[in-house]
């Protein structure tokens, strides 16, 4: 079981939905994670159950970015608009660059998400275990 965050701008919401719907036989089986509205949409029109933070201009991409610093995400997918300004960009671009430090994967769009997606359903995501299992100061 892997910890996903599901983020989506506003203009991209429904793309999420759809993702959710799509592939919510993968998506049952982990521990999901979602900013505010995206996580509430996601619970009406699926039977995933998502533990919602604020809203992203709100801090909520700030509270899933302090599990990203903790190393407690495994997969964000963060359905960006790139033609809409974000007034909370300086958050976005944390985040984002939290994941690079952690290696942790992130999709911006949904045919990235698709491809992480494929790839832990084969089980590809294994390796997050081993992180999990040796992080310093937790016992394995």
């Amino acid at each position: 079981m892997i910890d996903i965050a599901l983020i989506a701008h506003d203009r991209k919401k429904d793309e999420m939905v759809n993702f959710a719907i799509a592939y919510e036989s993968v998506l049952k089986d982990h521990r999901l994670y979602a900013t505010g509205t995206t996580g509430t949409r996601i619970m009406e029109n699926t039977s995933l159950k998502v533990h919602r933070f604020m809203s992203g201009p709100l801090g909520g991409d700030q509270q899933i970015g302090a599990l990203v610093a903790e190393n407690k995400m495994d997969l964000i997918l963060f359905f960006r608009d790139p033609l809409m300004a974000q007034p909370h960009e300086p958050d976005i671009i944390a985040l984002l660059r939290l994941c690079d430090v952690q290696g942790i994967p992130v999709a911006t769009n949904v045919a990235t998400g698709e491809l992480l997606i494929k790839a832990l359903e084969r089980g590809d995501f294994a390796w997050r275990e081993l992180v999990h299992k040796y992080k310093p100061g937790l016992e394995g």
